[in-house]
């Protein structure tokens, strides 16, 4: 009796535990704890942090082949819950104050100079020519978009790229705000902009078609990503298909970010987490994402100098392509800085830009280096 009772407790995770497991199982507390107390994006926090807990927890192997988490990785490392993603913002993004004001798509692009600062940062630091690459796309705050390239680039980083690119997703409204005051000058902040004009139908029905066409043309590499979104929105716009349009922006895209979270989440064990190189990703790509957000930022005051002052700095922070939350960032600055400001939909155009630009940037770099 005795002895198999000392078998059993032999056979308990308590007993195999190691110091790092148990570390990582504390991070994962605090993911869940930003999620559900603070409510840093819980809709990705929380399967993250739940799917980094379950992969610490000795023994229960279940990102062992044919494990049931191991099983639904492969949607990850196979590259299609990118897109599929990507369908369901698409479905539920609203283009058209990109349309009413087509000088978002510069601020959308300059919010991508982390990208490829960083990347030239990463090679500085002895990592491939590919490893740099997947590490400064953390800088486009685009978590799927990360997820693509880098399980074509650098599986291998896969882990420790997804998590960072998702926290700082997720820490938007922590990570931006200090920047874009410190860019700034109060006045700018209190700088209100002109109502957007009215986007007709058939302008909203035309773009994703344009886009599509003339985005995979120039960018073959990016075209999963490209024709996810615009298809996604093309279904919302058109008007025709709200059966399909609501399965994307509810069913589809809830059910693929519990999947991505879990499973990215999972990657995330002691054993490859806990090094310098992962260390030195997650600081590379908090410094992608401040210098994407001031590169946004800048050349917002470049465009405030060249109108007059008729376009608020803030809206280039909303370049980077965390959607919404970085256009609602924008609106909160703004608002605090002069509450008659409405900076919302004014912000929502670079904001979505950025989503096009950094599944481009992942598309250069793809064709590149692929």
């Amino acid at each position: 009796m005795l002895t198999q009772m000392l078998e059993f407790i032999r056979s308990t995770g308590f007993v195999n535990i190691t110091p790092g497991e148990a570390l990582m199982i504390l991070v994962s507390f605090v993911l869940l704890y930003l999620a559900i107390k603070k409510g840093y994006e819980p809709l990705l926090l929380v399967p993250i942090g739940f799917g980094v807990m379950l992969a610490n927890l000795p023994l229960a192997n279940l990102m062992e082949k044919g494990g049931l988490l191991y099983n639904l990785y492969q949607g990850v490392k196979l590259g299609i819950y990118p897109p599929l993603i990507f369908l369901g913002v698409g479905a539920l993004t609203d283009f058209g104050p990109l349309i009413a004001n087509p000088f978002s798509i510069l601020l959308g692009a300059a919010a991508q100079i982390g990208i490829f600062t960083t990347f030239l940062g990463a090679i500085g630091l002895n990592f491939t020519l590919k490893e740099a690459a997947s590490i400064g796309i953390i800088g486009g705050a685009d978590g799927p978009t990360a997820i693509y390239l880098t399980s074509k680039l650098a599986p291998h980083l896969l882990g420790p790229i997804a998590i960072a690119a998702y926290s700082y997703m997720a820490l938007v409204p922590i990570i931006q705000p200090p920047i874009m005051k410190a860019l700034t000058t109060p006045e700018e902040r209190k700088t209100m902009m002109a109502q957007l004009r009215t986007v007709s139908k058939a302008e909203r029905i035309i773009f994703p078609i344009v886009v599509t066409v003339l985005g995979i043309l120039i960018v073959p590499s990016a075209g999963a990503l490209i024709g996810a979104l615009m298809l996604g929105n093309l279904m919302r716009e058109s008007g025709v298909v709200d059966r399909l349009t609501k399965t994307a922006q509810n069913e589809l895209i809830n059910i693929v970010t519990i999947f991505i979270g879990l499973t990215v989440g999972a990657t995330a064990n002691a054993a490859t987490f806990l090094t310098f190189r992962t260390i030195s990703i997650v600081i590379l790509g908090l410094l992608a994402f401040a210098a994407s957000t001031a590169g946004g930022v800048l050349f917002g005051k470049i465009m405030y100098k060249l109108t007059g002052g008729k376009v608020n700095p803030l809206i280039g922070s909303a370049g980077v392509s965390a959607v919404p939350m970085a256009a609602r960032v924008s609106q909160k600055v703004g608002q605090e800085a002069n509450p008659e400001n409405f900076l919302l939909m004014h912000a929502m155009g670079p904001n979505v830009a950025g989503v096009i630009g950094s599944a481009i940037a992942a598309g250069v770099l793809l064709a590149a280096l692929g």
